[in-house]
């Protein structure tokens, strides 16, 4: 397999004798799959997927995002955040008493949870819990990506293109401040709500736009 080719979720990127989890990527079994699309690479021990699509969460402090858990370790899980690369969150950032080596029947790969940024460092790396009171796992439900600049839209002023959303649907929705957003109602209501986000996405910087999307 070249080590720059173009691969999608699910694909074989590596085998985990020869690397090691890097961006992009998660750990099952003996393999290292992709998470997203993108362009493959390995290096340095690594195997990485470079988003095609290009866009890249800047974390705040403070924020609320989701994450997806791409790695369990002993005493902690690494997350996906639509940013730079991975992040890391120890045992002791969760809401539970975890005991080593008990991370993943709290927490396993593919799981989604909502996360505050408490700290970002001088590399603009966030640090990330799950002790707030608006954190949780998320049961059910899918994820979307979209560009986390459109996201002021998305909730609209005071929450209105949300509301606007969520009342037309009867669907339970977040919006992450990273560019993530989980849905949850019947299938057909989460479809008409994919397509309500990818509409603003699409035109967020034209007017009257609530009003097409009610």
């Amino acid at each position: 397999m070249s080590s720059r080719e173009i691969v999608v979720p699910g694909d074989l990127v590596g085998e985990a004798g020869d690397v090691k989890s890097g961006q992009n990527t998660y750990k099952e079994g003996d393999g290292i799959y992709a998470l997203r699309l993108g362009l493959k690479r390995v290096r340095r021990g690594y195997a990485d997927v470079i988003p095609l699509s290009g866009k890249k969460y800047d974390p705040q402090r403070g924020d609320l995002i989701i994450g997806v858990v791409v790695e369990v370790r002993p005493t902690n899980w690494y997350l996906l955040i639509n940013g730079p690369g991975d992040v890391g969150m120890h045992a002791s950032e969760v809401p539970w008493t975890v005991d080593f080596g008990e991370t993943a029947d709290y927490l396993a790969i593919g799981d989604a949870v909502i996360l505050k940024v408490y700290d970002v460092d001088d590399m603009g790396e966030a640090q990330v819990t799950m002790k707030d009171r608006a954190c949780r796992k998320l049961k059910g439900g899918v994820t979307i990506d979209v560009q986390p600049s459109k996201v002021p839209r998305m909730i609209g002023r005071s929450g209105s293109m949300i509301q606007t959303i969520q009342d037309a649907t009867n669907c339970e929705i977040f919006i992450g401040k990273n560019g993530v957003i989980w849905i949850d109602g019947d299938p057909d209501q989460v479809s008409k709500a994919i397509e309500a986000f990818r509409l603003i996405e699409r035109e967020a910087h034209t007017s009257g736009l609530t009003a097409r999307v009610d």
